[in-house]
């Protein structure tokens, strides 16, 4: 009968370190998430100021590559 509980002492201590770890994990995937996400919304308002500095009218062409070519091409 000793055994038997000693293996389940076992069983149990490999249990709990498990979820101990597990925890971990979960705590450090939250917080690379959070960090993720402030990274999306910076960027979002970024895009978002980017926008705003285009010109507003679609007709509006943006000079081409080509035309900014140095003389020599």
């Amino acid at each position: 009968m000793m055994q038997i509980e000693t293996e389940q002492d076992k069983r149990l201590t490999e249990l709990e370190i498990k979820v101990g770890l597990a925890d971990d994990l979960i705590d450090q995937l939250n917080q690379t998430l959070f960090r993720q996400q402030q990274q999306i919304e910076f960027l979002a308002k970024e895009l978002a100021s980017l926008r705003q500095q285009m010109p507003h009218e679609r007709n509006t062409q943006l000079p081409s590559l080509r035309d900014e070519l140095p003389p020599h091409y």
